[in-house]
């Protein structure tokens, strides 16, 4: 594809203007967009244009623009975290409905927890995830899941890295977050109370493929003084279930 007088690719640009929309920024006016992106607007104007006429962004009555039906259609087909999500999806049920707290499934995209399901329930307590969110690996009781079971190369990264706070309980010492990881890989769990909110305590296990390698990250976020071996359990059994689901599948 042609360069932009910057160098980048039509694929790089179309990026940039994609990755403008978040889950707090699901609409926006094309004008938003070129700022945002950091394009010309007359290069942004032109993209967004050909989006919508592609069917991947979508201009309401206002002429602003939000993400369109057929960029989900695209990214469900033959989707990974789809296949997971479906296998998860009862499991998750049965462990939500047991417990009655927010219940997560996660996957390692791009050095961060990508959440891939959410499922709450009205008296649940506080919590920031939402579906396609992410949070950063040090910071959530996913993420510490995907990092300890993560390559060793991502290890180093993160820990080579800013360990940024996002409560006052967050790990932001090297040497207690490798502690951290490696009772992890001890144990088979994590249970971090205020990692994200002081008011919560996530808790998390591995989920695995056929081969026994983790590809996934279920949690739970319980009050901050609630009983944690209970929901422990259940997640463990739905984790044991999930991967037996996705083994059991013809590939």
């Amino acid at each position: 594809m042609a360069n932009s007088p910057t160098g980048d690719t039509m694929a790089e640009r179309i990026v940039r203007v994609l990755d403008t929309f978040s889950g707090d920024r699901t609409v926006q006016t094309a004008a938003q967009i070129g700022r945002r992106s950091g394009l010309p607007s007359s290069t942004a104007h032109r993209i967004v244009d050909e989006l919508v006429r592609a069917g991947l962004l979508e201009r309401d009555d206002e002429h602003r623009v939000r993400l369109g039906m057929r960029l989900w259609e695209l990214a469900l087909r033959g989707s990974s975290a789809l296949r997971l999500r479906q296998a998860a999806l009862p499991f998750m049920t049965t462990v939500q409905a047991r417990v009655r707290e927010h219940t997560q499934l996660a996957v390692l995209e791009q050095d961060e927890a990508l959440f891939v399901e959410r499922l709450s329930h009205p008296e649940a307590g506080a919590n920031i995830t939402r579906i396609a969110g992410r949070l950063p690996l040090h910071a959530s009781s996913s993420g510490l899941v995907l990092l300890a079971y993560g390559p060793e190369d991502l290890r180093r990264r993160v820990l080579g890295g800013p360990l940024v706070a996002v409560s006052t309980e967050t790990i932001t010492d090297r040497t207690v977050l490798a502690r951290v990881l490696d009772d992890i890989r001890r144990v088979g769990y994590v249970v971090a109370p205020g990692s994200i909110e002081s008011v919560s305590t996530g808790i998390a296990v591995p989920i695995r493929d056929a081969g026994g390698a983790v590809i996934a990250a279920l949690s739970m976020v319980l009050p901050r003084d609630a009983p944690t071996a209970g929901p422990l359990d259940e997640l463990r059994r739905a984790s044991a279930g999930i991967s037996a689901a996705l083994s059991a599948e013809p590939r």
